[in-house]
């Protein structure tokens, strides 16, 4: 492969980079994770000790992927380099050194599959005493528990200031103990307390060279502790603040930006020439992001040498339903007449909805489609209860699942009865399954409880009809085909139904792909995911459809107007990293309406009522943002006679 000179200096840095921060700055396309592979690699070649290599990833696909590529240039040792993401390596330090046993904490970690359904953190939530108060308060001081308290970037992340922070952790500790389970976001602060507490510790000297991607994702938290990981070492980091889309725990563009303010003597090499994007797309990637207060403001994607020029389309359908077959069709004719592998297009989607739809409308044309929105598997109500069924049936004493089931169905989630249930149980040393059967033979009374029993009579009716049950059965009977509500999770299901022999087996098969999904950097499929799972991809035809405000960007009129306004660049940084991912050919959609009921499900706050079953939609803001070079819009039967009829397909 052939790098522009930027990329080999920074290969070259990065191997020599001895004791010395190294920031790698740098825009999308520019090959900031193969210079990092290829650093390691060549620090490999010189004789380094892959042991004692780290290398940080923000997926675990991407972990993965930096050992493939190592392998594929054949490089000595490359097998012993420890490349992990870092709530990875936090667990794997936990465990080994017994901290959690230790400590009397149990790894059994709490759901929370998307932000609009919290499930299991959800009752943890509720079960809150009423002093804290409103849902969504409680959910923030939950984040910034397990941001180490560090909200900010100018904040000492590892203990709890405000008095009111100090009661809350005293109680979400209470709650996770009793309950015996963790935050997935508690691996961090955790892990970064034992490794200050114990600075003889292995983990303090165990690695001589540290590389971080994506850089800019991680908190204030993680970048301590990946300071306390290279100790004064060498530490190399890989980002770009103007891809920073992960605020919601307390991930801040300023991280990547201050880091040679925190780190004296760091060398900073800046990647701007794009080895992926068109020139076009580049033109509007600028003007767009430009738009956003950034502290260097000169700072552009370039292109590379004899880029080609690019295409993009913005398109617009009267209906979201119009839009999904619009572009269903679109996407037929550049894969049965262009020349475009189905793998080369990549379709990116603010709503599953809309996924979904374009989808069902690509395997009706017989275009092989997968979407992928795993987060989302378990947001409505039957697939929470059906799951949790699941984990029962694994392990009838998991008291988080027990708690889930008993207050399904009530909108206070049983909140009172429970909170009886789990005074009785710490006060007597006893468990709640227990307690529950004693209540329900009459040998045992608690006031304020009786309205569980029948709940857990159900519970008990389903576990013995599930029972022993082959895990194609279980399956059916869980998850069966044809329910919407649980289309998602069944999906995932019957993908690891040929890798599990029972129940706890499918349980955990299931937890790890909805809260760990790997989405793949390749495929003989159209690949349809969210904005935020597009992180990192490439095709050479890129969709991004349902381009509405409410969608891209959405607002949230709770937070203050300051608030509102970091909110609006953070989205906007999303939508520049989705129009980045494409090789070629870029197409922009939106649509003027769509049925009322279908955006109240999707909490979309997009524009005003037609009638009584419709609302209005706008296009996006974001697209008067693209500049002069972006296209004037059109409609979407302009576009598809436009493909029909010139060359326009061609893209191979």
């Amino acid at each position: 492969m052939l790098w522009n000179d930027g990329l080999d200096e920074s290969v070259r840095r990065i191997a020599e980079a001895h004791h010395s921060p190294f920031r790698l700055w740098a825009s999308p396309g520019t090959g900031k994770t193969l210079a990092l592979i290829q650093g390691v690699a060549r620090l490999l070649k010189e004789g380094h000790d892959a042991h004692r290599i780290l290398a940080i990833t923000f997926t675990r696909t991407a972990a993965h992927d930096l050992v493939v590529k190592l392998q594929d240039l054949n490089v000595p040792g490359c097998d012993n380099v420890h490349a992990s993401t870092l709530h990875s390596f936090c667990l794997s330090t936990l465990r080994r050194q017994q901290v959690l046993e230790l400590t009397s904490r149990v790894p059994r970690p709490l759901l929370r599959p998307s932000a609009k359904k919290k499930f299991e953190v959800g009752f943890v939530l509720q079960d809150f005493p009423d002093r804290f108060k409103g849902a969504r308060a409680r959910d923030k001081r939950l984040r910034a528990f397990e941001s180490g308290w560090a909200r900010l970037q100018s904040d000492e992340p590892g203990w709890a200031q405000d008095p009111i922070d100090k009661d809350f952790e005293q109680e979400l500790l209470g709650w996770l103990r009793f309950h015996k389970a963790m935050l997935i976001g508690e691996l961090v602060p955790v892990t970064l307390s034992y490794l200050r507490n114990n600075p003889a510790c292995h983990e303090r000297s165990a690695f001589v060279h540290v590389l971080v991607d994506e850089y800019q994702d991680l908190n204030k938290a993680e970048q301590v502790l990946i300071d306390l990981l290279a100790d004064n070492r060498n530490l190399v980091v890989a980002g770009d603040d103007d891809q920073s889309i992960y605020s919601f725990k307390f991930a801040h563009p300023e991280g990547i930006i201050e880091f040679p303010e925190n780190h004296p003597g760091t060398y900073t090499a800046p990647l701007a020439e794009s080895l992926r994007c068109p020139t076009k797309v580049i033109e509007m990637a600028n003007c767009l992001i430009s738009k956003n207060a950034r502290p260097d403001s000169t700072r552009r994607i370039q292109p590379a040498p004899g880029a080609q020029l690019g295409e993009v389309d913005i398109v617009q359908w009267t209906s979201l339903e119009e839009e999904a077959k619009g572009l269903a069709e679109v996407i037929q004719l550049f894969v049965r007449d262009g020349g475009v592998a189905s793998g080369s297009v990549l379709v990116l989607a603010p709503r599953r909805v809309i996924g979904y739809e374009i989808r069902d409308v690509l395997q009706s044309l017989q275009v092989d489609a997968h979407s992928f929105f795993p987060e989302e598997a378990l947001d409505s109500e039957k697939a929470q209860e059906r799951f949790t069924l699941l984990t029962l049936l694994a392990n009838p004493r998991d008291r988080v699942a027990l708690r889930c089931w008993l207050g399904f169905g009530d909108p206070s989630l049983r909140k009172d009865a429970y909170a009886s249930i789990r005074q009785y149980c710490e006060q007597n040393g006893t468990e709640p399954w227990d307690v529950l059967e004693g209540l329900e033979s009459g040998s045992l009374s608690i006031a304020g409880a009786n309205e569980l029993v029948g709940r857990f009579s159900e519970l008990k009716s389903g576990l013995a009809r599930l029972q022993g049950m082959e895990i194609n059965f279980l399956i059916d009977e869980l998850f069966p085909d044809g329910e919407s509500e649980v289309e998602t999770i069944r999906n995932l299901a019957l993908e690891a139904m040929n890798s599990c022999s029972d129940a706890p087996e499918l349980r955990e098969e299931l937890r790890v792909s909805i809260t760990q999904p790997e989405l793949p950097s390749e495929g003989d499929f159209v690949r349809i995911m969210s904005l935020h799972k597009g992180k990192g991809l490439t095709a050479d035809l890129v969709v991004v459809a349902g381009c509405i405000n409410g969608f891209i960007p959405y607002a949230d009129e709770g937070l203050t107007l300051s608030e509102q306004q970091h909110q609006l660049e953070e989205q906007r940084r999303l939508f520049y990293m989705a129009i980045t991912r494409t090789t070629y050919y870029l197409i922009l959609s939106s649509f003027v309406e769509m049925n009322a009921r279908v955006a109240h499900r999707m909490q979309a706050k997009i524009g005003r009522h037609i009638g009584r079953d419709k609302v209005r939609t706008i296009a996006s803001q974001f697209l008067a943002e693209l500049g002069k070079s972006a296209p004037q819009p059109i409609r979407g039967e302009e576009l598809l006679n436009k493909l029909r009829q010139e060359n326009f397909l061609n893209i191979a």
